[in-house]
């Protein structure tokens, strides 16, 4: 499953009717259905209940629905996979997966169904490559609170003691030819502190980001969508290479600049994430 070409991925808990009726009318991408960090221990089996009922129910438009599972060892993670195989979610999100050996496990008791593994440990950041080859694992989503907690580093608003993890992450989906989602910013009523860090997650490479409140949708969308000005150029590169095969000639100038095939593919992908997924 491509999931390259989704930009926002708002998490909600759910055990809120209120918050899932809210995220079917939004532009996000993607939405996941919160089991673990969101929903206390005592409410966690009335909230499987309810994200079962969400995803049977439907009405989801074009937009992906996922799971994100208690971890692999706590007491609700088996009920939460089976949950997970119900009709209507597009994939399993399991936070702290540490090794390939976890994520071969996860894919194996996934019915089939697309895994996101959570890299949010320092033995997951090691071990990224080695978990994004797993077949089955279709992207690495980071963690960064956790992972800023297990490394004791200081808050930072350019997140600068992360940028070797968030980098990792990235190296490792594309190595592997997976998509990969930027961490949650917690500033949800600073707007400028969300758009700076996400237009950071797309200079690094990301595909998308994770989101805490619908208030972070239309922002992602806007930083993580080609602009007009991108597209218009994706465009006039592919029409001036195609003119230059056409004349018998592999590589194409525009506006001055050689244009050659990898420059053409990277146009198609621009023009590809221009067209939301819903």
């Amino acid at each position: 499953m491509d999931l390259t070409t989704l930009r926002s991925v708002l998490y909600l808990p759910a055990n809120r009717p209120s918050a899932i009726a809210k995220a079917r009318t939004l532009a996000a991408d993607a939405v996941i259905l919160d089991l673990e960090d969101a929903v206390q221990s005592d409410a966690k089996p009335d909230a499987r209940a309810a994200a079962v009922t969400a995803a049977l129910d439907g009405g989801w438009g074009g937009k992906r629905l996922f799971l994100r599972v208690n971890g692999i060892g706590t007491p609700w993670h088996e009920a939460d996979m089976a949950a997970a195989g119900e009709k209507g979610f597009a994939g399993i999100v399991v936070p702290k997966v540490d090794s390939a050996g976890e994520a071969q496990r996860l894919v194996a008791h996934a019915g089939g169904r697309p895994v996101l593994a959570m890299i949010e440990t320092p033995a997951a950041v090691l071990n990224a490559a080695a978990i994004a080859a797993v077949p089955g694992i279709a992207a690495l989503v980071a963690g960064m609170a956790d992972l800023a907690k297990a490394l004791n580093c200081g808050a930072d608003p350019e997140r600068r003691p992360l940028l070797y993890s968030l980098s990792a992450i990235v190296l490792a989906a594309r190595a592997a030819g997976i998509a990969c989602f930027d961490g949650v910013c917690t500033e949800f009523r600073n707007e400028a502190a969300f758009i700076a860090e996400a237009a950071q997650g797309k200079m690094l490479g990301f595909d998308g980001k994770t989101l805490i409140h619908p208030s972070q949708v239309d922002p992602c969308n806007r930083v993580f969508s080609p602009t007009e000005a991108e597209v218009a150029q994706a465009h006039a590169m592919i029409a001036a290479y195609e003119a230059a095969l056409a004349a018998g000639r592999g590589v194409a100038t525009l506006d001055g600049q050689m244009v050659e095939v990898l420059h053409i593919d990277q146009a198609r992908h621009l023009l590809a994430r221009a067209t939301p997924p819903h």
